[in-house]
This record gives C-alpha cells, sequence and structure tokens, in this order.
C-alpha cells in the first residue's frame, strides 16, 4: 500500500505522524511519500521539500509568498500523479492541500482524503460543495461536523482530536516545575500570546498592558510564559517590559521530552490561563485550566474575516460544549482594559472557574476521551474508504 500524505503546519505534522503510526500498525506494508515535518518525518517520511515553505497564515501574509505557494501546488500534483498511490492525504493548511487535490483530480481517480474537516459551520459553508468535487473523504475532529459535509456529498468520519491522548502533568512533575522556577505555592497566571511571530508581535503588548491591573489587584499572582522554539527570541523581547516578575519558559536550551514535561506541568499547575485563540484551548481545558481568550489581527484579514462569520464565538471550547463559559475578546475587542477584567473575575470567582470547568469536561469526552486513540481511528476511516 502507498500512501502520499501531506502536511503543511506543526498542528497537520502531529495529526500525519499519528495517523501514519496508525496505518503502520493496521498495514505493516505501507509506504510513505509527500510533505511533512519531524514528527512525520520521525515516522519514516522522507519530506520532498520543508514543510516550513507552507506554514504561512492570513490574507496579507500569503500575498507576498503566492507564486512561490503556487508552483509548490503544481510540483505536488505532479509528484501525486507520476508515483499514482492508493491514496493521497492531505492534512488541514486547506489553502494548499486543497488546491493540490483539485489539480490531483483534473488529471487521476487517485482517491484524495483531507483530514480535518473545513470550518464550514463557522464561515464560507460553500467550501463543502467545492471541496465535493475533488475530496472523496473527509476525517473531523469535531464531533459536530460530519453532517456538514456529508450534506454537500462527501464522506465524513469523526475520529476524534489528538488532544485526548495527551499525557498529563502528574503531581511530582507540577511539584518539580514549581521547585524549579522558584514559584513556591503562589497564584499563576499562564499568558500564551501565539505560536507564530505575527501572533507575538501583535499580542504581546495587548496582553502586557492587560496584566498591570490584574497584578495590581492580585500582587501575588506570577505570570508564566511557555515560548515555542520557533517564537522563544520574540516573546522573549515582546515580554522584557512586563510588569512583574515574568518567567520565561525558552524551550530551545532543553531536550523534547523535558520541554513536553515542562509544558504540560506549567499548563497544570496555573490557577487561570489568557491566551490567544486556537487549539491551545483545548490543551488548557485537557489540562483543566480555566482561560479567557483573546486574539487580534491583520486589519485586512479581520475585515474580510469578521464578515464571513455565522458563530458568535471562535473558542472550541465553548462550541463543543454548546456553552459560552470561556470568554473570549477578538479584533476590536482585544483590548486590555476587558480582559484585564475577565482575568481578575476569573482568578477571584469560584463560580466561573467551575461553570468553566464543566465545559471542559464535557469537551474531553465530546472529543473522544477514553476511546480509541484519534491517528488509529483516522487510519481505519482511511481503509475503510479504500475498501
Amino acid at each position: 500500500m502507498r500512501v502520499f500524505i501531506l502536511a503543511g503546519e506543526p498542528s497537520g505534522d502531529r495529526l500525519g505522524a499519528a495517523l501514519m503510526r496508525g496505518l503502520k500498525a493496521l498495514r505493516p506494508e505501507v509506504q510513505f511519500d509527500g510533505i511533512g515535518g519531524a514528527e512525520m518525518q520521525a515516522e519514516g517520511l522522507v519530506s520532498r521539500f520543508p514543510m516550513e515553505e507552507l506554514s504561512v497564515m492570513g490574507i496579507a501574509e500569503v500575498l507576498p509568498k503566492i507564486r512561490h505557494l503556487k508552483r509548490r501546488i503544481s510540483q505536488t500534483a505532479d509528484w501525486v500523479a507520476d508515483t499514482k498511490p492508493d491514496v493521497m492525504i492531505t492534512i488541514d493548511s486547506p489553502d494548499f492541500s486543497l488546491r493540490v487535490a483539485a489539480q490531483v483530480k483534473a488529471s487521476s481517480d487517485i482517491r484524495c482524503v483531507h483530514y480535518v474537516a473545513p470550518s464550514v459551520w463557522a464561515w464560507r459553508e460553500g467550501r463543502a460543495q467545492k471541496m465535493a468535487r475533488y475530496i472523496d473523504q473527509v476525517l473531523a475532529l469535531l464531533p459536530f461536523e460530519p453532517p456538514y459535509m456529508e450534506a454537500a456529498g462527501v464522506r465524513c468520519d469523526f475520529v476524534g482530536h489528538p488532544v485526548v491522548e495527551d499525557p498529563l502533568a502528574s503531581p511530582d512533575e507540577i511539584a518539580e516545575f514549581r521547585a524549579e522556577t522558584g514559584l513556591s505555592n503562589a497564584p499563576i497566571l499562564l499568558v500564551l500570546p501565539g505560536s507564530r511571530r505575527g501572533e507575538v508581535s501583535r499580542l504581546a503588548p495587548i496582553f502586557g498592558e492587560a496584566l498591570r491591573p490584574v497584578l495590581a489587584a492580585l500582587p501575588e499572582t506570577r505570570v508564566v510564559v511557555p515560548a515555542a522554539p520557533g517564537v522563544a527570541s520574540a516573546v522573549i523581547d515582546a515580554t522584557h517590559n512586563w510588569p512583574g516578575n515574568t518567567i520565561v519558559l525558552d524551550s530551545r536550551d532543553s531536550a523534547g521530552v523535558d520541554v513536553a514535561r515542562r509544558k504540560r506541568a506549567a499548563f497544570a499547575a496555573a490557577d487561570a490561563a489568557l491566551a490567544a485563540s486556537g487549539t491551545v484551548s483545548l490543551e488548557l481545558a485537557a489540562a483543566a485550566t480555566p482561560m479567557v481568550i483573546a486574539y487580534d489581527m491583520n486589519w485586512l484579514t479581520w475585515q474580510i474575516a469578521s464578515r464571513m462569520l455565522k458563530i458568535d464565538t471562535a473558542t472550541l471550547v465553548n462550541l463543543v460544549s454548546e456553552t459560552r463559559a470561556v470568554p473570549e475578546y477578538l479584533g476590536p475587542a482585544c483590548k486590555p482594559a476587558p480582559i484585564a477584567d475577565a482575568l481578575i473575575a476569573l482568578l477571584e470567582d469560584e463560580q466561573a472557574r467551575a461553570a468553566q470547568l464543566a465545559a471542559m469536561e464535557k469537551t474531553m469526552t465530546a472529543l473522544g476521551k477514553g476511546d480509541e486513540p484519534p491517528g488509529l481511528r483516522a487510519a481505519r476511516a482511511v481503509l475503510d474508504g479504500l475498501n
């Protein structure tokens, strides 16, 4: 069995690696080709070109690189046509992945599977009908997504979200983290200003100003900022003038296992978090850490996206749990004062924290916690589609 598999960013790389493990467990003879990052390469993929070339986000950010991306789209489609795999699996990164799939289908009958359903429930519902022309099957991370795709005539399998199998910090790991960082029993506010440099540059000044009234009202609180390797230097620069004695967890000087251990311990130890909008809300939910979500973006991107949204919340915990327990401040609402008020209320109000914890538990159950690992479920769905 030959699989051409491609991902365009770290989250897709992680999904791809888990799916590859699942396929190897069910079909040991499987062979892989495609594009992926370090995690997929660790599972045996030799990437055709560096995945980082595709890690671009936002309309304004994509425009300067559009020619190069178009060239890569055509190259990738040609590679698929030449190698004739049993199935091509594209993972997220729809602006790249779906264009590749469209070109592949235009010249062949190779089965095309797309992993991560487009958020047609949030905006641009016409994408489902468009995908039906060249995507045979969709693997969904969220339980409410299959009906939207099936209505457009595309098979869609809910396979669970990878966050449900993330390891959680033990009490010993939490105690070790507090000792290592000198936090003792101080209340911890986790601050997560994004995993891309553009996000950090936009959000860090806003988050820093939001911390001033929080630390004035709750002076014992310590601020901890986990920084991914790709943005560690940007985070350190952006937080040097934040109030309080901010602790930045720089992951560049640690082995991978230590980084993962320290991150999960920080998440579990935190009393609350201020985070950029995105899948990190699910990581916080898995760790049972109450949160406030905030996000700002390029003006042009916001003007276009905000006019197309069909939902009143972008936080996945709110959507999956069918609550609005997590406060969020997006676009023009992403201002220091309201964010600070929400954080103070969350740190001081036990009922607000309890409501969030209940929503988080509901979310994790709905995403497949306790079931078969998502990567294996995804592999079974791919093979079932082929059969």
